[in-house]
């Protein structure tokens, strides 16, 4: 029995010496807390007094930095642009050019023919070759006659009796053709339209 007594003593003792550790560092930490707060606390003070010049200073040149990156921004996508509108139409007058050689030929030949056959089929080969390079920009003609008339694509310029019911309304006649560019109407057909 002593000898429990004695290791439940031993027992309490160390207990009670943990006990005082614990509660040793925690008031040890407890002022480390309270320390660093108040030095925290300082630093904010020491910073509140110069911060608002800081901040502004900074603000300041964060908006003046930014407002130049914007104005180059908004002179380069302006330069882009006049450069586009200037060159866009580079594409489409290279592929006309042997169109306009073709002509001047034709008309050199056409001097000396004695053949109307060989200046027709001359003027027909042009044609389609000037035809296919506009096709192949994605430029169509709209087909107007005996569709039903709508304002969005056509212009009528005269409106004629119709010859029967199922021509009311619809096109009888195109004067000029109309023409789409990717499915944008470029040119209205002007057209003469049923009654």
């Amino acid at each position: 029995m002593n000898e429990s007594k004695k290791v439940n003593s031993e027992q309490q003792e160390k207990d009670k010496n943990i006990l005082e550790n614990q509660t040793e560092m925690d008031n040890n930490n407890i002022l480390d807390q309270e320390n660093a707060n108040h030095s925290e606390e300082e630093q904010v003070e020491d910073k509140k007094e110069h911060t608002w010049e800081e901040k502004f200073h900074e603000m300041n040149d964060r908006y003046v930095r930014l407002y130049a990156e914007f104005d180059n921004f908004r002179r380069r996508t302006q330069k882009e642009r006049v450069e586009l509108m200037v060159t866009a139409n580079a594409g489409v007058l290279k592929d006309l050019i042997p169109v306009l050689d073709d002509f001047e030929r034709a008309l050199i030949v056409n001097e000396t023919a004695s053949e109307i056959e060989s200046v027709k089929e001359g003027f027909t080969l042009i044609y389609n070759k000037y035809k296919g390079i506009l096709e192949s920009k994605g430029l169509k003609p709209m087909v107007s006659k005996g569709e039903v008339f709508d304002s969005e694509l056509h212009e009528a310029i005269a409106n004629i009796p119709a010859e029967n019911e199922e021509m009311k309304g619809r096109i009888i006649d195109d004067v000029e053709k109309g023409y789409l560019l990717h499915d944008k109407v470029v040119r209205f057909a002007k057209v003469v339209v049923g009654q």
